[in-house]
């Protein structure tokens, strides 16, 4: 069997392909309107073509006569889901939801074999499930059978605890199970990151210490060099503050008097060494690493998102951890993609 084509729409520095990629198919395309993400997205996934598109206003057909995708086999994606909003029975047209109706609308057009469409698990609960509810029927009125479920990324090897909602297509009936845990022993953050040592390394850089788990080995795998490995410098006073919270710890290991110092209930959260990681966030400096007293730099909230360390990331040091943040984890993705290539075969 050829390898099948994907388009991966709202794709950013793409995670979601990679995984799709590793899986064995063959992404055709990426688009997304952020111009930071579709530089790392080309510059990591040599056959694939990521442009600057606002799907807000673009139609498939555009896009089609634009690149030459004609047809493909699999649409992926994560729509922005801020949109969403509910009265009564039904999701309200608030004019944002456009992004995911977009996302529906190129399934119309290109009429893959099958789709991937990832998203934040409160969707499957809002409104008692009505949005939930709502996207499967758009799906199945285009003629596709459709399953949902969140899946939990530590329970496939990624060193996080990330969990996100997951609806699959498929063009002919087939009875699709989402992949069920592969391991009972889950990444720790210790496994993920230890070997990453507490300063700057320049680009390319040997590796000052050498792998101490399966995990670094396999991250470690392809690559040429450490990438994306600038220490953040904080101010004396966040230092002293971060040195008072042990591992695993959050505010509420501090004084009465550091409490407040920051009025989120995630502020001064370290991970902990022994488990997998909380989900990651997109650069808000609320989160430390285990042991030193600062946040994580790029590169070790690339390796808790699984992304192997040959995946350099591009751009500001601000917009290189909103990527990361922001990205689906391959390795979560590469189950999911294998499991679809399984019931496409």
């Amino acid at each position: 069997m050829n390898r099948p084509t994907v388009l991966d729409l709202f794709c950013g520095c793409g995670g979601l392909s990679l995984g799709f990629i590793q899986a064995g198919f063959d992404v055709k395309l990426g688009i997304d309107s952020w111009n930071d993400a579709i530089k790392t997205f080309n510059a990591t996934h040599t056959n694939a073509q990521g442009i600057v598109e606002n799907l807000f206003t673009t139609k498939p057909q555009e896009i089609a006569e634009k690149t030459g995708l004609k047809s493909v086999d699999v649409i992926i994606g994560g729509p922005p889901c801020q949109g969403f909003s509910i009265a009564g029975k039904r999701m309200i047209d608030d004019e944002r939801n456009q992004l995911y109706k977009s996302f529906v609308e190129f399934v119309e057009f290109y009429q893959p074999k099958a789709f991937l469409m990832e998203n934040v698990p409160n969707m499957m609960s809002m409104g008692k499930g009505i949005i939930k509810e709502q996207i499967t029927q758009d799906f199945e009125k285009l003629g596709y059978y459709v399953h949902s479920q969140i899946l939990m990324a530590s329970d496939f090897g990624v060193p996080q605890n990330r969990r996100r909602a997951f609806f699959v297509g498929f063009k002919k009936a087939c009875n699709f199970e989402f992949p069920i845990a592969l391991t009972t022993t889950k990444t720790t953050a210790f496994e993920a990151i230890s070997d990453l040592p507490d300063y700057s390394v320049d680009d390319g850089g040997n590796y000052p210490l050498s792998a101490s788990s399966d995990y670094q080995n396999k991250m470690r795998e392809k690559s040429k060099g450490l990438f994306n490995h600038q220490i953040t410098q904080h101010t004396e006073k966040t230092v002293s503050i971060i040195s008072l919270v042990p591992d695993g710890g959050n505010y509420k290991d501090l004084p009465e008097e550091f409490r407040k110092t920051r009025n989120v209930n995630i502020a001064w959260t370290r991970l902990n060494s022994q488990k997998p990681s909380f989900t990651i966030d997109t650069g808000h400096n609320h989160h430390f690493h285990y042991q030193f007293n600062r946040v994580p730099t790029v590169r070790e909230s690339a390796r808790i998102q699984s992304f192997p360390d040959d995946f350099i990331f591009l751009g500001t040091k601000t917009s290189q951890l909103r990527q990361v943040g922001n990205a689906v984890p391959p390795m979560l993705a590469k189950t999911l993609a294998k499991h679809i290539l399984k019931y496409m075969e």
